[in-house]
């Protein structure tokens, strides 16, 4: 019984933790694992792909749909699918007693591009051959076949993309969606024949164009100098600086490690995943507002040099005139640091329903009076004091002011903006302003249970109060997002710009942005980056000179590092049910950046 248990365990942990790495961080198991994905790469043949539709570019003019026939492992295969874009399964066992799956290829109408396991014995129904080979007429079709290479006969009709591997187990079912979306390379070709079609010598090569999910050992890193992680979340939890918290590493454009740990609350009802969704805070302010301001300068609508008031026409008459966007981008415009607007709220400023004169939802139950921002905050920040011009001084007033930039150049809200232009191409499926009306709750972590201004739990709705009166897109924070997208948007900055088969930014611009651009602090423009003052340790003690990224006041830390070509994300919610300092106090974000460093640094000696 025992052993039944830890088989169904294993089971479990393969199939449904999102990472391959997350049931064991111990070097010898994953090790073992490594020699096993790598022979399922090297029986993994990718055939028909004379067009170059495999690796899988263009997400964003795509929608996405695996269809489950009754594979075994579609489980893994269908979370693996869903680490690159979004894919809908549709089951075929209604139609298990049809002769047909006519009416399957009625319930896929709305889709782009259908991605379809099969095991060898699966090949051999003829209702499988002729729903894909009657389907590919008319979509993009992508066939997985796993098992005897002599299953490949019943494929000869099938034109379609098609990745074969020997193997017909868990890992061969994880490695396939990666080939599929780039993760993994097809390197291997047939080496013998198997129908008059599929030849010996046939098949494609591909190169890497996206992140794959992998064991530390694929990277030279053993899992136990990653132990050390565990322990330090596992004392934040217990001493209430997070009630959970979901740490992702990536190396070499590999995700190594990424898992989650303790509770969305207190409670302990609901157990972190990888896959929650979190609110970012002021890591908004890179991941969203400074690449829309990178496009924008990129394509010569935006220039650093120039004023404020060249963009704002409401700043013209304001101290804010003659401030340079450049200043505004290092938090050298002089602006104070924030202005707490909620201490402004009355009576009679909000409602508890929505109507036409309270149209603006900050919270449940929560709604400000129409023109709140537009006639009250935003003329108090274009007309606060200028009191520290040229010093270096941290402000959200200066990401309101590049939002509204933006949105003046672009002729677009930049929550629409930057899904568009970055987040749905890349594959960042969950980053985006106001998740819950995307997003179930208890797909999103709670922050504060706040008492005094919305007078109830945050769930989904901004925490910074600024934001939220804004409507929760703002340029500051608002945006909310999982480890993964983070993981995904950072590889690309690391890429120099280019993701998945497409290029986002020239490596001019990364260099110019995610280095320091300052003769006054450590920043560069838009990203925080390594401190040169070493008594500070920032972000961590052992963090390179290269190191770039941003941390969030909810208590989230995400930081590149070029040298080591490493990710770090840490997310938490360290603000529920209050705001609480022990993360701070406890050193956790950098201390377990610096297992990471010292992991990495061992691992090249």
């Amino acid at each position: 019984m025992r052993k039944d248990k830890l088989m169904g365990l294993i089971a479990v942990c393969l199939t449904l933790l999102t990472t391959l790495n997350a049931c064991a961080q111990d070097h010898k198991k994953n090790q073992n694992r490594l020699n096993m994905m790598e022979n399922v790469v090297k029986s993994t043949v990718l055939l028909n792909n004379a067009q170059n539709f495999i690796p899988i570019v263009g997400l964003a003019d795509k929608r996405f749909a695996s269809i489950d026939l009754g594979y075994k492992h579609q489980i893994g295969f269908d979370s693996l699918l869903n680490k690159y874009a979004p894919v809908t399964t549709m089951s075929a066992a209604k139609y298990a007693d049809s002769t047909t799956l006519n009416d399957l290829e009625d319930d896929v109408k709305f889709y782009h591009t259908l991605i379809i396991a099969l095991d060898d014995d699966m090949a051999k129904n003829g209702k499988y051959i002729n729903f894909i080979v009657d389907i590919a007429k008319s979509k993009n079709v992508v066939v997985a076949l796993f098992g005897n290479g002599s299953a490949l006969s019943s494929l000869d009709m099938v034109d379609a993309p098609l990745i074969w591997s020997a193997q017909n187990n868990e890992e061969a079912a994880m490695i396939a969606p990666q080939v599929i979306f780039g993760g993994i390379a097809a390197e291997h070709l047939l080496t013998k024949g198997y129908s008059a079609k599929y030849l010996k010598g046939m098949g494609y090569t591909t190169t890497v164009t996206r992140l794959k999910y992998t064991v530390p050992e694929d990277a030279g890193v053993n899992s136990d100098d990653l132990s050390e992680i565990e322990t330090i979340v596992n004392e934040g939890i217990a001493k209430k600086a997070s009630p959970g918290m979901v740490v992702l590493v990536a190396k070499d454009g590999k995700v190594i490690y990424n898992k989650a740990f303790g509770y969305h609350t207190y409670d302990n009802l609901m157990p972190d995943k990888v896959t929650d969704i979190f609110d970012l805070a002021s890591v908004t302010k890179v991941t969203a507002t400074t690449p829309s301001v990178m496009r924008l300068v990129e394509q010569q609508k935006l220039k650093l040099d120039t004023n404020v008031g060249y963009y704002i026409a409401k700043a013209r008459r304001t101290p804010m005139n003659g401030t340079m966007v450049r200043d505004v981008m290092l938090h050298q415009a002089g602006f104070i640091p924030y202005i707490p607007f909620h201490n402004y709220v009355k009576e009679g400023d909000y409602a508890r329903d929505s109507s036409a004169a309270y149209p603006t939802k900050v919270a449940d139950n929560y709604y400000i009076k129409k023109g709140f921002f537009t006639d009250f905050m935003w003329p108090k920040m274009l007309n606060s004091p200028i009191k520290t011009k040229g010093s270096y001084v941290y402000s959200d007033i200066s990401m309101y002011v590049m939002q509204d930039i933006v949105e003046h150049i672009s002729e677009m809200p930049e929550d629409q903006y930057v899904q568009r232009n970055f987040y749905l191409p890349l594959g960042m499926q969950t980053a985006g302003y106001l998740p819950r009306n995307r997003f179930s709750k208890d797909r999103i972590v709670p922050t504060e249970d706040d008492k005094v201004f919305r007078k109830t739990l945050l769930e989904g709705y901004v925490h910074d109060q600024g934001a939220a009166l804004k409507g929760g897109v703002a340029g500051h924070a608002g945006l909310f997002g999982s480890a993964n997208d983070l993981a995904i948007y950072n590889q690309m900055l690391l890429n120099k710009g280019t993701y998945g088969g497409e290029q986002y930014f020239t490596p001019q611009t990364v260099d110019m942005f995610t280095s320091r651009q300052s003769n006054v602090s450590r920043r560069g423009l838009g990203f925080d980056r390594w401190d040169p003052d070493t008594t500070k340790k920032y972000p961590s003690e052992l963090a390179s000179p290269q190191t770039f990224g941003h941390t969030g006041y909810t208590g989230i830390g995400v930081w590149a590092d070029p040298s080591r070509n490493m990710i770090y994300i840490i997310l938490t919610n360290r603000v529920h049910p209050t705001v609480s300092e022990m993360l701070g106090r406890l050193n956790i974000r950098p201390r377990i950046q610096d297992v990471i460093n010292k992991a990495i640094d061992k691992s090249k000696k």
